[in-house]
């Protein structure tokens, strides 16, 4: 796993390209303690996401090092791969997923759990498991969260390819763009990114992941404070003061 901060951004690079960034041990472990790295960087506002070179953003796993082993063993990988997920899901960070190229099994985890995904047209997504007689199962948790259910449905259940185009039209990605435009695709997102309040992301992102799966009475009421903490931020002051102002707010993420 590559990793650089430049100009305030984080870049993950999944940097495996003869084995078309599959996942093993080693790069899940990394990616890990690189995501507890950038919580913790004030100087990092966003993180970039993507696979080396052009053959894949990411494979999945790689079958002879992450679910290698016998019995209990044979969790190990993907009992880290589950603890990724979730970290990725709480990091307090925005993560853009820049997708290369083909996107399949256990890198379609690390796509949705991105927050936005900008993918080259001619990239496509796929859950092949049906195919060697397993099913994506912690990636299905994520494909029931972004997706109606019969489309998650057909994914599973045939492994069918869901070209970019496509996978924008469903709402599992962000947008799809010609491949010469990728890159300032996602550099301008990053930028927008850059700009906003640093806790007023965090605090955003936590509400809305914790209120997702609530009752909806719940969620309001949740949401009502969450609000209470992200307009008591110094940062939220100077939003609304740069507002009344027109000029453009000066934040310090606090």
């Amino acid at each position: 796993l590559l990793y650089e901060v430049r100009d305030g951004v984080a870049y993950l690079t999944l940097n495996r390209e003869d084995r078309r960034n599959a996942m093993s041990q080693e790069m899940i472990l990394s990616f890990l303690d690189r995501l507890a790295d950038v919580d913790q960087d004030k100087e990092v506002a966003a993180v970039c996401l993507t696979g080396a070179g052009e053959q894949a953003f990411c494979s999945g796993a790689d079958l002879g090092g992450t679910l290698a082993g016998q019995g209990e063993d044979r969790l190990s990988g993907p009992r880290n791969y589950a603890r990724l997920l979730k970290e990725m899901a709480k990091c307090g960070k925005p993560i853009v997923a820049r997708i290369n190229g083909p996107c399949l099994a256990g890198g379609m985890g690390l796509m949705l759990s991105s927050d936005l995904v900008i993918a080259r047209k001619d990239a496509y997504f796929r859950t092949p498991e049906v195919n060697v007689g397993i099913f994506p199962m912690m990636v299905g948790a994520l494909l029931y969260r972004n997706l109606p259910r019969k489309k998650a449905m057909d994914m599973v259940l045939t492994g069918r390819k869901i070209p970019a185009p496509e996978a924008e039209r469903i709402g599992m990605i962000t947008r799809a763009v010609d491949p010469e435009r990728l890159d300032n695709e996602v550099e301008g997102v990053l930028n927008i990114l850059k700009s906003k309040s640093p806790i007023g992301i965090r605090i955003g992102k936590e509400a809305f992941r914790v209120m997702s799966d609530m009752p909806f009475e719940a969620a309001v009421d949740y949401l009502c404070e969450a609000l209470g903490r992200a307009v008591s931020t110094r940062d939220a002051m100077e939003g609304m003061t740069a507002f009344l102002q027109k000029r453009p707010p000066k934040f310090t993420g606090t």
